[in-house]
């Protein structure tokens, strides 16, 4: 299990507002929506994004997407 960690730096808000926005546009629906699922619904952004950045930035933004996209279906999050 993930642990819940907070944003700690400026290059790891950038990434999580990059995962959002990219997420809502494959998804063609608003980032507000996504940033709920991943906050609200979820704790994708907390814990997982955050906590997994070092390895994740790193990745494709292809690559990205779709790993959350298979994480939202696995947990059962939907926009």
């Amino acid at each position: 299990m993930m642990t819940d960690e907070k944003i700690k730096n400026s290059s790891e808000l950038e990434f999580a507002v990059f995962c959002i926005e990219n997420v809502a546009a494959k998804l063609g629906v608003d980032a507000e929506r996504v940033y709920q699922a991943f906050t609200e619904q979820s704790d994708i952004l907390n814990g997982y994004i955050v906590p997994e950045y070092e390895v994740l930035h790193t990745q494709s933004r292809e690559y990205i997407v779709d790993d959350l996209l298979d994480l939202m279906k696995e947990r059962g999050v939907e926009v």
